[in-house]
Order: C-alpha cells, then structure tokens, then sequence
C-alpha cells in the first residue's frame, strides 16, 4: 500500500509514517513545518519506501500529484496547539479549512480513501462528568474567544467529509483524538506533558493554571497509532466519527505531581490564576474531558494498553537522551 500522509512531519505523523514504513508500506509525507520539525522524521529520509515534501497543502498541484499516487489518506495536517491557534488565528481559518476542502476534492477525483483527523475540542465546553459519546450535542463559547475558532474549523473538516460520504461515496472516516501524548511531541504550542517534564528536568517551576483539578484522558501515542491504522483497514469504519483516546484519566495537578516525582526534580509546582495569563479574555479552560470509547472498540476491537504512568516513564527517557 502506499500512503500520504498530510502534517506527516508532527507529532503523531511521523509515528504513524514509521508504524506503516515496518509493516512495508510506502509513505509520502508533506508538511510545510509550521507546527513541527524535520528531526521527527530525520530517521525516516533514508528509507527507500519514505518520501518526505516540504510544502503546503494548499499547494494544489503538489497535492494533486501525491494524491494520485496513493492508496490511503490520513489527513493529518492542520494549524494547531493553544498558542499557535491565538498567535494565528486568520491561518487557523484558512488552513483548518481550505485545506481540508483541497484533501477532500482531489480524493473524490480518484476516491481515495481518507481518514481525517479532528480533535475532542469538537465537543466544547459540556458540563457534567459523562464521557464524550461521538452523538453527544457540542456546546461552545462566544466567537470573541479565540479558542473556539479552532474547534470550529474542525466542525467544518467533519461537516465536509460527511458532506463527500453522503453525495459522493468517498470513504471517509473521522477521528476524534483525546490528549495522545508521546516522544516527539513538542511544549512549544501549550502542549501540557512536554511543557511539565522541561520545566522539571531543568528545575524550573511547574506551572499550572488555577487550581489543577481539570481532568484529562491520556493516550499515549502507540494506543492511537493502532487504532488509527485500524480504522483505516476498516470498511465498516467509512462514514463514520470515533473517538479516539483512553480512560487513563488524571487531574493537571496530578500529572505535575508524577511528573516531579518521576523526574526526580526539585521544581516547586506553581499555581497560576488564568486571570494572570496572556491567554485571558481569549481562551477557556476545560474542567473535564473523556471519550466514550464504546463505538470504537465495537468497530475494530480498539484497546489502549500504556497507562499515564508508563507513558510518562517513555517520554522522560526520550527526554532525557
């Protein structure tokens, strides 16, 4: 099989290019690395089967020529991480969207299938401790908030590739994933795991904001890359939304506290009113997020296996070479 693979640069791309690269795949990446790094995929350059593109997915005719050449897409590339989404609000827009829009064209030429990554933000901000079922009503703020630009723009991606599965047959899945964590993730766009486990090793203080009991599920990114992959070999899985992610549920001020202890670190662990942050008046913070993972383990048996403390264990070793 070959696959493209958009943003195949970032984090979870380039685990994915390598997971498909051991099975004997061919992979095409692309990437324009606004939001991630060409050392994620350095490994990769050499390997016969791994053609790695520095270019934009808004680039037509580049696309045009990687999706003819391809079995599988995974759509993976989009303007994201907290900071880049307020720093860039007008590019969120238009890559998030116009991007997605050219993906979904130039598949439907040749039906390629494709799975197309959207995120839990989907869901907003729902009160209540029920995890996220995929039918589950979305509940936003207002636009003034720039935070929801971001998970507004994924709603369109979704919308469309609903859109080219109802009228058009094009096989497309999509994915929600759920805080996916994992060597090569960067702390640079707001990411919390890497931003924590820098801020320790170098004995900075840790800083969480307000009062850190805003919970998250923590998917360690070997889980998603197998259900990714197991989705994308599914024929029952086209048309579909799922949520990917794990019931490995911890508070902020939890993972800061393993965090410490595992590295090891003297850092205090400094609570920061949201009031005190740049990101005030343009970003709100989620108390609870978790997926209901019901549909995806009914579909292709999906089963997360690295809880938080051994995926923290990973990370910190990576770190530290």
């Amino acid at each position: 099989m070959k696959v493209l693979i958009t943003g195949g640069a970032g984090f979870i791309g380039s685990h994915l290019a390598e997971r498909h690269l051991s099975m004997g795949d061919e992979v095409d990446i692309i990437d324009n690395l606004s939001t991630s790094d060409m050392t994620n995929v350095q490994h990769l350059e050499s390997h016969e089967n791994c053609n790695c593109v520095i270019d934009d997915i808004l680039n037509v005719d580049v696309m045009r020529k990687l999706v003819s050449g391809c079995d599988l897409i995974y759509h993976l590339a989009a303007a994201v991480g907290v900071e880049y989404v307020l720093q860039n609000p007008l590019q969120t827009l238009t890559t998030n969207i116009r991007g997605t829009e050219i993906v979904l064209e130039l598949a439907n030429e040749q039906k390629k299938r494709v799975v197309l990554l959207s995120t839990s933000e989907i869901y907003g901000k729902k009160n209540g401790h029920v995890p996220f079922r995929e039918d589950s009503d979305r509940i936003l703020g207002p636009t003034t908030v720039v935070r929801w630009s971001y998970s507004t723009t994924k709603a369109v991606d979704e919308l469309l590739a609903l859109a080219y599965w109802r009228e058009k047959r094009l096989p497309t899945t999509i994915v929600r994933p759920f805080n996916v964590i994992g060597p090569r993730q960067t702390g640079r766009y707001g990411m919390v795991v890497p931003r924590f486990i820098r801020q320790a090793l170098l004995g900075d203080p840790i800083t969480v904001y307000d009062n850190g009991e805003q919970t998250r599920c923590w998917t360690y990114i070997d889980d998603a890359v197998d259900g990714l992959i197991a989705l994308a070999q599914s024929d029952d899985a086209a048309g579909e939304i799922l949520n990917l992610g794990s019931n490995f549920e911890s508070s902020i001020k939890d993972l800061a506290i393993k965090i410490k202890a595992q590295t090891n670190s003297d850092s205090e662990i400094a609570f920061i009113p949201f009031s005190e942050t740049r990101r005030n008046g343009l970003y709100e913070d989620l108390v609870y997020r978790a997926p209901d993972l019901e549909k995806i383990r009914g579909l292709v048996g999906y089963d997360p296996k690295v809880d938080l403390d051994e995926a923290l264990r990973r990370i910190i070793e990576d770190f530290q070479k």
